[in-house]
């Protein structure tokens, strides 16, 4: 998931120029000294007041930049090994629960049906560094993919469940896709009948053989649930590598895995609208969800205080890593409560599964909250979670903490490319401080905020681009070699184009992002996306996308289009073209017809004034 991040690299377009350049290698300098210096123990802050054995970096010299603790080792296991190690300690304890899907595993079990998925995908001829697309909302079958792939060395493709045809088609080409798994359908989304868009070959294909002009890696179709023409059924496959025989297979295979392995692609936005494959390796995504489990102090707690409520989609990288990984290399239990979010189901996992901690975007906390009977159910076993995904108003923060009785919540920050997280505050930190930050640095990485005007650190409490270094810095974007460089310089810095200021303990503050990105309930939208889907409608002449002020979603989208000479058209047209083209979440809530734009002396279009005067033009 790329949480709360832009694309867009503020003043590197002219990356290229000495001044940038010049200050990079100036830099290196001065974080270098830095680096060594300003550790102290967490219990000697006044932000703080059990842990003692805890250290935590503040900024010194003035200078926007921190380093996290490195006093603990990072850990070189594979997801299959860390899943091993867990199963081996806690085998009984339970480890997965589907309530939509009446699934209930322990980690013992967990790991008989990830071994079985594993062997099988590879005995129906998947190899090592081959994808997987997995297709579809969050369950049973997503958990299993997502272990399963690890387990065999292939890679995993997050598909956004609700992707139209062009957008499947972008995606699983851009990657070389050579499996893709989706149930039959949900709600209105028919999965078989929009792969069957682009790919018509499946109905007369052999299972496992499929030869499609349009997707020509794509060789093999898996059906979650029911049998459709050319597709594999996931039951099959699991049975299929139940033998003996395709079980030391997959033993005799897992000794050529390494940590360092790319074992996930997550789909992220860039500012021309064309996602870019962000790709992760085990060592990103056992590392940060290991080191994301001790900030929310998960080593301290008794079984019974493990039991992780996760709303979020499980094709984001907050579900992947702080979900499913996390409670994999804690022994917590991960609780599904529902395919997609819903609000009343998470309450009702919450009492009924005697949850301790929730995960949410903003929007999502809002919806639970606000459900009619909140007050009926029994949070009583509430004690903390994670809140990511776009800013979160103080008041809303308040109101988590006090009312679902999540005293230990914590805000977190980061970007796909991160692996996610980066800032997370301590359980114990103020309300005011949770409030009003996305907290301290993670352990094992490194952030610095650049005054890109002059192109140095920024001093403390000063706006600038944050940039990240560290083992959670992906591998890079898939086949992109180019776009990797512009995101990833020489010295391993990940420019996030978010702008941020940092105070003297270190605590940071995200003051605004690439202009251009919209921010919708946590989903990151590219308006440059729109508009190009936009200008391929007869009668527009020109369109601009902005994101307007909405209680509930933080953002919306708003299209401002100019139609051509003549035409004439409606909300309801324009939102009809759209059915069936784009994902449900990019439609515009808002569409308004202009005749012209604000723009600049030099005739660019800003941005900034169309949304001041579109939220006025519609009451916002």
């Amino acid at each position: 998931m790329a949480v709360y991040v832009g694309m867009l690299r503020l003043g590197r377009l002219c990356a290229g120029s000495s001044g940038v350049l010049g200050a990079r290698a100036a830099l290196s300098r001065s974080w270098q000294e830095a680096r060594l210096q300003g550790v102290r123990f967490l219990s000697s802050s006044p932000y703080s007041s059990r842990e003692v054995d805890r250290m935590v970096s503040t900024p010194i010299g003035g200078l926007s930049y921190v380093q996290g603790c490195t006093k603990k080792h990072l850990n070189s296991k594979t997801v299959g090994q860390c899943l091993e190690t867990t199963a081996q300690r806690v085998p009984e304890r339970e480890a997965l629960v589907v309530l939509h899907e009446d699934v209930r595993l322990t980690f013992a079990q967990l790991k008989e049906e990830v071994d079985k998925a594993a062997s099988g995908l590879l005995s129906i001829g998947l190899c090592k560094g081959d994808r997987l697309g997995m297709w579809g909302p969050n369950s049973y079958a997503w958990v299993l993919m997502q272990l399963a792939t690890a387990q065999a060395g292939i890679i995993l493709v997050s598909v956004n469940p609700a992707y139209q045809a062009m957008e499947l088609e972008y995606v699983l080409k851009k990657v070389g896709c050579k499996a893709l798994v989706f149930p039959k359908q949900f709600k209105t989304q028919q999965y078989y009948n929009v792969l069957k868009q682009i790919c018509p070959e499946v109905e007369n294909a052999q299972p496992g053989a499929l030869k499609s002009q349009r997707l020509p890696d794509l060789t093999t179709v898996i059906s979650v649930d029911a049998p459709l023409p050319g597709t594999l059924l996931l039951d099959e496959v699991v049975a299929a590598g139940s033998t003996r025989q395709h079980l030391d297979q997959l033993q005799y295979n897992q000794q050529f895995l390494s940590c360092h392995d790319p074992i996930n692609i997550q789909f992220t936005s860039g500012t021309t609208g064309s996602p870019k494959g962000a790709t992760l390796s085990h060592y990103n995504i056992v590392n940060n969800s290991n080191i994301l489990g001790e900030r929310l102090k998960l080593h301290e707690k008794t079984p019974e205080q493990l039991r992780m409520i996760l709303p979020n989609p499980l094709y984001h990288c907050l579900g992947s890593v702080a979900g499913t990984m996390m409670c994999l290399m804690y022994g917590a239990t991960l609780i599904l409560a529902s395919p997609i979010f819903n609000g009343k189901k998470a309450l009702e996992a919450i009492s009924r599964e005697r949850g301790t901690f929730l995960y949410g975007t903003p929007t999502m906390f809002v919806d639970i909250l606000n459900q009619p009977d909140f007050s009926s159910y029994d949070i009583s076993t509430m004690c903390g979670g994670v809140i990511a995904g776009s800013p979160a108003p103080p008041e809303l923060i308040r109101a988590i903490i006090n009312k679902i009785n999540m005293k230990d919540l914590v805000v977190a920050y980061g970007t796909t490319e991160n692996s996610p997280v980066t800032f997370a505050h301590f359980p114990e930190d103020t309300v005011e401080q949770k409030a009003e930050s996305v907290g301290r640095i993670m352990p094992h990485t490194e952030a610095r905020i650049m005054n890109m005007e002059a192109g140095t650190l920024a001093k403390l409490n000063t706006p600038g681009e944050l940039c990240i270094r560290g083992y959670c810095v992906m591998l890079g974007y898939w086949g992109e070699p180019q776009k990797t460089e512009e995101a990833v310089d020489q010295d391993k810095w990940y420019w996030t184009g978010d702008v941020a200021t940092m105070n003297e303990q270190g605590f940071c503050k995200i003051v605004g992002r690439s202009k251009d990105m919209i921010i919708r309930g946590g989903e990151n939208i590219y308006p440059a996306e729109l508009e190009d889907f936009f200008h391929t409608h007869p009668k527009v002449q020109e369109v601009q996308v902005v994101g307007v002020k909405d209680d509930r979603m933080g953002e919306e989208i708003c299209a401002c289009i100019r139609l051509k000479d003549g035409e004439e058209t409606t909300v309801e047209e324009i939102k009809a073209f759209c059915k069936g083209k784009i994902s449900h979440f990019k439609i515009p809530k808002y569409i308004v017809f202009v005749t012209n734009y604000p723009l600049t002396i030099s005739g660019k279009i800003q941005k900034f004034k169309l949304r001041e005067q579109m939220e006025r033009h519609l009451n916002l």
